[in-house]
Order: C-alpha cells, then sequence, then structure tokens
C-alpha cells in the first residue's frame, strides 16, 4: 500500500467521521454530533492526514499547539485494515516535524487499547499529568 502524507486544512466532516469509525476511535469521539465534529476539525491547529493510492483517508493526526512550545495530539486515526504498517509512527513523526520538531513537546492521552501502542511507538509515558474531565 502507498501512503502520501500531507497537512492539510479544511479536512471534511464526513470524511473524518469515517477514518473515526473504521479506527475504533469513534467509540470515544462525538460522531453523532456532526457540528461538534466540525468544530473539532476547523479548530485544528494542526491536521496530518495519511491517504492510500486512491486518495481514501486511513488515517489521521489532529493536533493543538502553539508551534514554538507543546503539542497536544488530540486524534490519532488509524483505519483498523491499515493498522500496524507504521502509518500511526508517521502520522506523530510528521505531526512533531510540522509543530516544531525538537523545540517542542508532543503529548496525548490514550484511550485504554492504545497504552501498549504509544511505548512501543517511541513514546514515553507520564506520570504527572491531570486534567478536567468533559462534564
Amino acid at each position: 500500500m502507498t501512503i502520501t502524507y500531507a497537512i492539510e486544512d479544511g479536512l471534511g466532516v464526513e470524511e473524518f467521521i469515517d477514518v473515526l469509525k473504521r479506527s475504533g476511535l469513534d467509540a470515544r469521539r462525538p460522531v453523532d454530533k456532526p457540528d461538534v465534529i466540525q468544530a473539532m476539525v476547523d479548530n485544528a491547529d494542526l491536521t496530518v492526514t495519511a491517504r492510500d493510492e486512491n486518495g481514501r483517508l486511513v488515517g489521521v493526526a489532529r493536533s493543538v499547539t502553539d508551534f514554538a512550545y507543546c503539542c497536544y495530539l488530540s486524534d490519532l486515526a488509524v483505519d483498523r485494515e491499515a493498522q500496524r504498517s507504521g502509518i500511526g509512527k508517521q502520522l506523530m513523526a510528521r505531526t512533531k516535524q510540522a509543530a516544531g520538531g525538537d523545540k517542542i513537546s508532543l503529548v496525548l492521552l490514550s484511550a485504554p487499547d492504545g497504552m501498549d501502542y504509544y511505548p512501543k511507538a517511541g513514546l514515553e509515558k507520564f506520570e504527572n499529568c491531570f486534567g478536567i474531565r468533559r462534564g
């Protein structure tokens, strides 16, 4: 499978929802609320995509960043049929590079089933993160 990576502005909501469903991330995203998904897409600072040879979206990394100090990778979705082929690692590497390279920290919250993946992909587990959940 030939994969083309790009930074994309204006990713289509239907296309984003489709890859969320094909990745399994739809269980943790409001795919039944297209207006919320639209706002998520519109307000992202950086969206890196992976497309197959037919132009089909097979992976996406959606981030919020200041391009100077930190980047929060809020969505990393790879089609289940394309997982374990390096697409996720490439999306993270390209996101880090586009957000500022070595001068920024890349952080994310993992879904429970991703806890084993991220250390294998080269991410360090932080023990000092805190948050306030959505109400």
